[in-house]
């Protein structure tokens, strides 16, 4: 198979091309195909971060259970990187089923999509406010991005375009310092404070559904609070940072990534100690490697465990 054929199949897996994506990734084929069969699924929506890299769009992951999408974060695309994925995969991740997400905190990459999901899916017939759960300050962040977009709120209300949904562009808050944060039939949610520099408030994710058990680190440093979060949970999806290259940035930016981030080095000895089934990286700081590079370092790091480097649209 050629490089470019590897990574369209990589890129855009099916369930039918699951298995041949794991053997040609030299994996265990349970961890891809375990997807298909189970009822909960991670889909990766985007991977990236600040960087405009065409590739790797803003930092979103979705839960998928009972036919309802959960959505972890809001990076920029996230409303049409979620169609992409329902058509990719057939997945519930259409407009009308966007209809809640967990904010992991505040900076604007995570958040640069919330009015892209109170808006757009309103636009096209969602009828109910967005369910927005997260740290303190979103109450405030609404507000403004409701009076920001006042003028189109008013035009498709009383304008002559046929907008029956009085109430679907708005969000309701719930605002949140820690603990359970959510439950309904599907799943439990417990927001889990970690460390992300000198954000007052930043947040982990933790879904226990039926059938597995996913923690999402959202941006943190190594945090205790996510290893006994995951304590052999299914899959940990964590951010990370390049080792190898961090020594070729300046200064002022060692000091930020080292205080606010989480290298591969030290990836490697928290997920040692959280035993995840599948360790899944994502908003990943690559400064020149590669996927591929990332995984040798947290396995030359010690970690003995399975280890991928996330890719957007990619379920799990």
């Amino acid at each position: 198979m050629s490089e470019q054929a590897f990574s369209l199949l990589r890129a855009r897996p099916t369930w039918g091309m699951a298995l041949v994506l794991a053997l040609f990734q030299g994996l265990p084929t349970p961890i891809v195909a375990q997807a298909a069969e189970s009822r909960t699924r991670v889909v990766i929506l985007g991977t990236g971060n600040p960087n405009s890299d065409p590739d790797r769009w803003g930092p979103a992951v979705a839960v998928v259970v009972g036919g309802q999408a959960y959505l972890v974060d809001a990076g920029a695309g996230v409303v049409r990187r979620a169609a992409a994925a329902a058509r990719i995969h057939d997945l519930p991740l259409t407009e009308l089923d966007l209809k809640r997400v967990f904010i992991t905190h505040l900076h604007s990459d995570h958040t640069i999509g919330l009015p892209d999901l109170m808006f757009s899916p309103w636009v096209l017939g969602r009828p109910e406010p967005l369910e927005v759960y997260g740290p303190p300050g979103l109450e405030r962040m609404t507000h403004h991005l409701l009076e920001a977009w006042r003028e189109d709120i008013d035009m498709r209300l009383f304008g002559l375009e046929p907008q029956p949904y009085v109430d679907g562009y708005s969000a309701v808050i719930h605002e949140s310092r820690g603990g359970l944060i959510y439950e309904d039939e599907n799943v439990r949610v417990e927001a889990i404070p970690v460390a992300h520099g000198s954000w007052p408030y930043s947040f982990g994710y933790r879904f226990q559904t039926a059938d597995r058990t996913i923690v999402i680190s959202g941006d943190a440093r190594p945090s205790p609070a996510l290893i006994e979060a995951c304590d052999g949970c299914d899959i940990l999806v964590h951010e990370v940072y390049s080792s190898a290259r961090f020594p070729s940035r300046p200064p002022e930016w060692q000091t930020y990534h080292a205080s606010f981030h989480t290298s591969t080095d030290e990836l490697a000895e928290l997920a040692t100690a959280a035993r995840p089934g599948l360790l899944l990286m994502y908003h990943q700081l690559f400064w020149g490697d590669s996927d591929e590079d990332l995984e040798g370092q947290v396995r030359a790091a010690g970690y003995a465990g399975r280890v991928l480097s996330a890719r957007d649209l990619e379920v799990y």
